[in-house]
């Protein structure tokens, strides 16, 4: 068994997982052993690693083309199967922060709020956990060389486990599990869907290098148990949620001093400052929910999107996509407001340049920065894009 969670959790399959696929470093296209150039070439890895640096250009179709590797690493790489580079690289933007804008949102205006609420509590709790966890733990990410990395950003934190793989697993599976039992769909068709939709972003994670196999495989079932376990308390969780008068505080609370006692480490990693993003969206859409249940604000009840193919109309799709843009675009716009007003607020307070990119990582400011932001962009999708499709006309 040991000797089975060592292999899962080197570099080496990971690697062996990229040239099946058809992506190699350059210079080892001929198909050479990984392991082989992980002792013929310097390291392009994390903080505190060797940089190996190379000229970045570009190529022609199966020709040379350069990524951005760990701490601005520059490494070439060969891409022979385009159909994989392009399913993967869209696979693994399923975990990242364009999607999570655009798909929670969506089921809130067009699908269902009690699927929506689900959906966002659960991504915030795992992935809080998932977080802290790989900061707790602190494994490496796959070595480079043998695995060619195709991310910059997130090489800079710990591995384990893939945040990417818990997020997957469970929007897919709770989104499933909410849905069910209120439409008209076999579960087989969902079970399918959900297990496709995960393990695509499970797979996308060694294609691009950010994780090995058991980050993956933890990440996964770390998700899965916790699934399991909110499953039968779901009910009393959502009853608390729109009742408790104590939910708004709570919800702001209680997120904000997790942030500040966030684990600290030796060296700045994004992960605070994810996990921050997280919990305020988080928490302004549980705050929004709250206040939409105790006011009877609008509902969307006259065209929801049915998950029943035979009953979708084009009256009903224009409806839908009118609502997502509108809400696509306050969302948008609230963001980029509010990062300006509350970084403007910051810098009055602490003392800094815009441009100053170390004094933003600090603690007093990347929190509230990143918290007040995004819980506005929380609130903005559950409050005030609900009031503004109703002004429309699009309830």
């Amino acid at each position: 068994m040991a000797r089975l969670l060592g292999t899962l959790r080197s570099s080496q399959p990971v690697a062996r997982f990229q040239r099946c696929c058809g992506l190699f470093p350059a210079g080892e296209e001929g198909g050479g052993d990984p392991a082989e150039g992980a002792r013929d070439r310097g390291a392009c890895n994390g903080a505190g690693a060797p940089r190996r640096l190379a000229a970045a250009g570009r190529g022609p179709p199966n020709g040379v083309r350069s990524g951005r590797g760990p701490q601005g690493c520059t490494q070439k790489y060969i891409v022979k199967n385009y159909f994989y580079y392009y399913l993967f690289k869209f696979s693994a933007a399923l975990g990242e922060e364009i999607f999570y804008i655009t798909f929670l949102p969506f089921t809130y205006w067009n699908i269902d709020h009690s699927v929506s609420r689900r959906m966002i509590i659960i991504w915030s709790i795992v992935m809080y956990i998932g977080q802290v966890s790989k900061d707790i733990l602190k494994w490496p990410r796959p070595l480079s060389p043998p695995v060619v990395k195709l991310e910059l950003r997130t090489d800079a934190e710990y591995g384990m486990p893939s945040t990417h793989a818990m997020a997957a697993t469970a929007i897919s599976f709770s989104f499933l599990t909410a849905t069910v039992n209120q439409y008209k769909y076999p579960f087989e068709v969902g079970l399918i869907a959900a297990f496709v939709f995960s393990t695509l972003v499970c797979l996308s994670r060694l294609y691009t290098g950010m994780h090995t196999v058991l980050d993956v495989i933890g990440g996964a079932l770390i998700s899965a148990v916790l699934l399991m376990l909110l499953y039968p308390a779901w009910d009393m969780i959502d009853h608390l949620l729109l009742t408790s008068p104590f939910c708004p505080l709570l919800s702001i609370v209680v997120p904000l001093v997790l942030c500040y006692n966030y684990p600290k480490l030796d060296y700045y990693s994004p992960t605070r400052g994810d996990t921050t993003t997280i919990l305020g969206a988080g928490a302004g859409a549980t705050v929004g929910f709250w206040l939409n249940n105790q006011y009877a604000m609008p509902a969307y009840t006259s065209e929801s999107f049915p998950l029943r193919f035979p009953l979708i109309t084009g009256k009903i799709v224009a409806v839908v996509l009118a609502r997502f843009f509108v809400g696509i675009f306050v969302i948008l716009l609230t963001r980029r407001l509010m990062k300006r007003v509350v970084l403007g607020m910051l810098r009055y307070r602490y003392k800094f340049s815009i441009g100053d990119l170390e004094a933003r990582r600090r603690l007093e400011v990347e929190v509230p920065y990143k918290f007040v932001t995004y819980s506005s962009v929380g609130f903005s999708a559950t409050v005030l894009v609900p009031l503004l499709h109703e002004l429309l006309g699009l309830m």
